[in-house]
């Protein structure tokens, strides 16, 4: 088939929707099953919309572990097949620790034990953080790896146990909410008041491509956010915004659900 439907996506997200489209097109012409890396809300919305090019042709389902998950495999198979029956090779890696200071460690430490001991992050699901320890999903075919190698997360020796999927336990994303006043919805303003740095400095990351918005890279500062959006500054963390509200005085009184 023709790439000009490549010009619909971002630049950045061009090569992965090659790559995709290519995985379609396999399952449908080739008789192929494709199971992906873990991938991203956005990167899932590319994969719906490719199926549909290829609708009596291919299916796919996506499998993060449990149903509300944010990061899911796919599984790409000929129509004929049923993607259902298909194993989309998720374990649940438990972390625990005989040491206290286990309840100190957050997301980012157990995300940077597991990329120190070279993962690509695609290989990882979601996380779900404790205070005693945190259940990680992951792709099975690295999960005997991490069980032998993963020692340390932080400051904190470690220990760790392959888990099937039925002894998850999953924790609600927690969100600091903080109340902002803007004159506009605009991208930048709010980035400038949640990350509390200058309108200057806040567009620097945005103009360079490091901010996504719904997971997908958004490089106008003027952008209009609204309620339910979900904005990564690369360097600054997420944030959703929860709600948004005008006032008498014609600003917008913005809710906003910082992730911790």
């Amino acid at each position: 088939m023709a790439r000009d439907w490549l010009s619909h996506f971002h630049p950045d997200e061009r090569g992965f929707a090659d790559k995709a489209d290519e995985w379609m097109e396999r399952a449908a012409e080739r008789h192929t099953v494709k199971v992906t890396d873990f991938l991203d809300p956005r990167q899932v919305e590319i994969v719906e919309s490719l199926a549909n090019r290829y609708s009596g042709q291919a299916a796919l389902r996506f499998d993060g572990g449990y149903p509300e998950a944010e990061r899911r495999r796919a599984v790409i198979v000929p129509d004929y097949r049923d993607p259902e029956q298909e194993e989309a090779a998720i374990a649940v890696l438990a972390v625990t620790s005989t040491d206290e200071r286990i309840s100190t460690l957050e997301h980012g430490d157990y995300m940077g034990a597991l990329l120190g001991l070279g993962i690509k992050r695609e290989k990882v699901g979601d996380f779900h953080v404790r205070p005693d320890g945190c259940h990680v999903l992951v792709a099975s075919e690295i999960a005997d790896f991490l069980n032998l190698h993963l020692r340390q997360a932080g400051r904190v020796q470690v220990l760790t146990e392959i888990l099937p999927l039925d002894r998850l336990v999953r924790v609600e994303t927690k969100l600091e909410e903080m109340t902002i006043s803007v004159a506009s919805m605009r991208l930048d303003g709010i980035v400038s008041d949640v990350c509390r740095v200058s309108r200057a400095k806040a567009l620097i990351p945005i103009q360079a491509g490091r901010c996504r918005v719904n997971w997908k890279t958004e490089e106008d500062p003027s952008k209009p956010l609204k309620a339910g959006d979900t904005v990564s500054v690369q360097g600054f963390g997420r944030f959703r915004i929860l709600r948004a509200e005008l006032t008498k005085k014609d600003r917008h009184r913005v809710t906003i659900g910082k992730f911790v």
